[in-house]
């Protein structure tokens, strides 16, 4: 798989920030392999961390005088239990988050295979985890408070860095939820 960047398509350009902190994400959720649950973070100024958790930077290895202007902290929520349907419009984030971010799993399948799909819910995966051309995916998708977007997604068995594609909108849907948490 060669590697595909894609100029991000919204008009509003994610901050070098974002982009940093999604591609982030995304190989803190590689480590862990593949087949895992929806992680959600909130987005903190790395500066105001530093300032409000002197004892969580000290532990995190974050200095003043080492931190890019702008950085922004991936902090893990707990999201344990329901689904992101149910989960997503029920988060309100404080003021002191700048954006948030989720990475989640998805079965990408060939064109015209919807035209298969059972109509029962759980037949419906049963049938695309096991269909015979399924993709699986992970996406990271992160907002920011000003409307500042970045997605990243990986594809399963492109697990060097530089396979990872780019792009401002890869999830629109996803990324509508999410702003919805930060209004």
């Amino acid at each position: 798989m060669s590697t595909n960047h894609i100029e991000p398509s919204d008009a509003n350009q994610p901050t070098s920030a974002l982009v940093q902190a999604v591609t982030d994400i995304e190989q803190h959720v590689r480590e862990g392999g593949w087949d895992q649950h929806p992680r959600l973070y909130a987005l903190a100024p790395t500066e105001e961390l530093v300032e409000r958790e002197p004892g969580l930077a000290n532990r995190l290895g974050l200095k003043h005088e080492t931190i890019a202007e702008g950085a922004l902290t991936p902090i893990e929520q707990d999201v344990s239990g329901g689904s992101l349907e149910e989960l997503l419009p029920s988060i309100s984030w404080p003021d002191t988050v700048s954006g948030c971010a989720i990475a989640l799993e998805r079965i990408v399948l060939p064109p015209g295979a919807e035209e298969h799909v059972p109509e029962d819910d759980d037949a419906a995966v049963r049938w695309a985890q096991t269909h015979p051309k399924r993709t699986d995916v992970r996406v990271v998708v992160g907002v920011l408070r000003d409307g500042s977007r970045m997605s990243v997604m990986r594809v399963r068995g492109h697990e060097d860095d530089d396979e990872l594609i780019r792009d401002a909108e890869l999830s629109p849907e996803i990324g509508d939820a999410l702003a919805e948490t930060l209004t």
